[in-house]
This record gives structure tokens, sequence and C-alpha cells, in this order.
């Protein structure tokens, strides 16, 4: 069966049903609960510690979202991610992101670009490290700075939206990273304000993070039919 990790600091959270709903989606976008899997909302609610109604809300979100399926009398049931599904998730992403990124590297404060320098430094050192949880909190915050300062409010809450699909902890899940130079190749465009290198350096960044996620996916398939 596949693995859930309790979570007893869900317990009096506010806004509880978003915690409980990006748990769910976690698991299945990591593989931990595979395509067929039925998410039983008593069962996960008591892993969880919480009460059954935000587990409840939690899976007729993921529902909209197409990441379940309800069936009659049978609860709900994953639905399969195919390797398309993936790749059109990271080419959408890929645009979005490259976009911002051409636009901030126009409109990048001189303390966003230091910002910006010191993040890179610290994700190599913690990389060297194995220390994936600090890897991808730097890794946020460093596309975080880009994507504010394109000043496109719009093209951002868009890009939101592709990340749902995206695991948020991935790093910290498989300890995969994006080789550093592709990162870096982002932020040489930024430092010299070329909005079309930093547009192309970025999408092909996303879409790297895409092929391992693919690749993980692939062997925890593996995995499972062995």
């Amino acid at each position: 069966m596949p693995k859930t990790e309790h979570q007893s600091g869900l317990i009096g959270r506010p806004q509880l049903s978003t915690e409980v709903e990006s748990h769910i989606r976690e698991q299945i976008l990591t593989g931990q609960y595979p395509a067929g899997y039925r998410v039983r909302a008593e069962i996960l609610a008591e892993e969880l510690g919480v009460s059954p109604t935000p587990v409840r809300e939690a899976l007729q979100a993921l529902r909209g979202q197409g990441f379940l399926s309800l069936e009659p009398r049978k609860g709900f049931r994953v639905l399969t991610l195919s390797r398309t599904d993936i790749a059109d998730i990271f080419l959408a992403q890929a645009f979005l992101a490259g976009e911002l990124a051409g636009r901030a590297a126009l409109n990048l404060t001189a303390d966003h670009l230091a910002a910006l320098e010191r993040i890179d430094q610290k994700i190599d050192e913690y990389a060297a490290k194995g220390d994936s949880a600090r890897v991808q909190a730097l890794h946020d915050e460093f596309h975080r700075i880009i994507n504010r300062s394109s000043d496109s409010s719009k093209l951002k809450l868009l890009l939101t939206t592709t990340l749902l699909y995206v695991p948020s902890r991935f790093f910290v899940t498989t300890h995969r990273y994006p080789p550093a130079a592709g990162r870096k190749r982002v932020l040489d465009a930024l430092r010299n304000r070329d909005s079309k290198k930093a547009s192309e350096a970025m999408m092909d960044h996303i879409k790297h993070s895409g092929e391992l996620l693919q690749q993980f996916l692939d062997e925890q398939s593996a995995q499972v039919a062995g």
C-alpha cells in the first residue's frame, strides 16, 4: 500500500482543507498514491489527525483539478498522469516562467540581483551537503524574486495554476536537483539585462525539471511493478 506520512502538525491550523489538499496532491505527484489508488476520506483523516470534513473538501478540490475521479459507491480514485500530461504541464510552466524571467531582466533592482547572487551560492553549498530542504526553500525564493520583479501579476497568477501540477517538495522527496549550470545561465542573463537570453535560459531550466520528474515517476512505477 502507498505510504502516507503522518502529519499531526495539521491539527488546528487555519485553512486546513487547503493544507490537506496540498498533502494529497504531493502524494499523487510523487507516485505515493499511484493511478487507480482509492483515497478514503475517513482513513486519511485518521492518518493526518484531522476531521473528515477538510479531507472531503480537499478531495473535491482535487477532483476539480483532474487528479481524482469520484465513482458511485466506491469513492475517490487517483487518475493517471500520463507522460503527455507532464510534458504539457512543464511546457506551459516553462513558457510562463520564461516570459516572467525575460521581463524581470529589465526590471530587477540591484538589491534583488544581489539577493539572487547570494541565493545561487547558498544553493550550491547546501546541495553539496545534501540538504534538500534548504535547497528547496532557496530555489523557491530564487524564483519568487524573479517572478515578483517581472511586474506581471496576471502572468504570475497563470504560472501559479501550472504549479498545482508540480510537486512542491520535489527536491526533498527525490534529492534530485536541476543542474546548477541551468540556474547560472538564468542568473548570467539577468545580470546582463538580456531579456531574450533570460527567457530562453529559464525555459530550458524548467523543462529539465520536468524531465527529472518524469524520470523519478518512471522509477517509482518500475518499483511498484517489480
